[in-house]
């Protein structure tokens, strides 16, 4: 499959490899060794692979974004967190500050310690934008990459898709993703439905393309 996918990818991705140089490779090269350590079903495998990429272009815009974008202002911080920015003037001490922006609103949750620099080192990255100290262990565990040390490895191109598909097992994502469930994805993946319509963009044009090509 990596030989057809690789053209799917360099048409839907032009840009991909702009922030990190050699990425839509590592990720067509990484397709069939991936697949099989993680027993993907063959039968289900175009499926599968369309559902990953639909959610990953969405969470990473498409390669743009592999680290989380935390610089919001005081009035975006309001309007994305308003249980934790009540007002401008609560958000403002943060804003335009993406480190203690990621410390205030994540740590205490998802495994990051309170009071530490968790919500920070262990924000979203990568193609399913792994986020929290838990998600980051959970990915350690799959692939044997040590990614709690380093969590930058998440985004090497050669450890990319891998750490992308474990990731999104390890959130439940694989039996509505072998349905073609965008939206039970979506929900496991994000726990919410943010983005759901760019998201079903995306999955559909992955899934027609790689219907167009060949892959099976």
């Amino acid at each position: 499959m990596a030989e057809g996918f690789i053209h799917v990818l360099y048409n839907l991705w032009p840009n991909g490899d702009e922030i990190i140089p050699g990425l839509r490779d590592g990720i067509a090269n990484s397709v069939d060794p991936v697949c099989d350590k993680y027993r993907i079903d063959p039968t289900k495998k175009q499926l599968f692979l369309a559902m990953l990429m639909g959610q990953m272009s969405e969470e990473c815009g498409a390669g743009h974004e592999p680290r989380e974008n935390l610089n919001y202002s005081a009035s975006g911080l309001v309007r994305t967190w308003p249980t934790r920015f009540r007002n401008i003037a609560a958000a403002a001490p943060f804003a335009h500050n993406p480190q203690k922006i990621a410390n205030e609103v994540y740590n205490g949750r998802m495994g990051n310690k309170p009071n530490s620099n968790d919500g920070w080192n262990y924000r979203g990255r990568g193609g399913s934008q792994t986020t929290g100290l838990e998600g980051y262990a959970r990915v350690a565990k799959a692939t044997g990459i040590d990614v709690l040390e380093n969590p930058d490895l998440t985004i090497d191109p050669k450890n990319w898709f891998e750490c992308s598909v474990a990731d999104m097992i390890a959130c439940g994502c694989l039996p509505f993703m072998y349905a073609g469930d965008v939206v039970g994805t979506t929900r496991k993946l994000n726990g919410g439905l943010i983005g759901l319509k760019d998201r079903k963009l995306w999955t559909a044009k992955f899934r027609n393309a790689l219907i167009a090509s060949g892959n099976k």
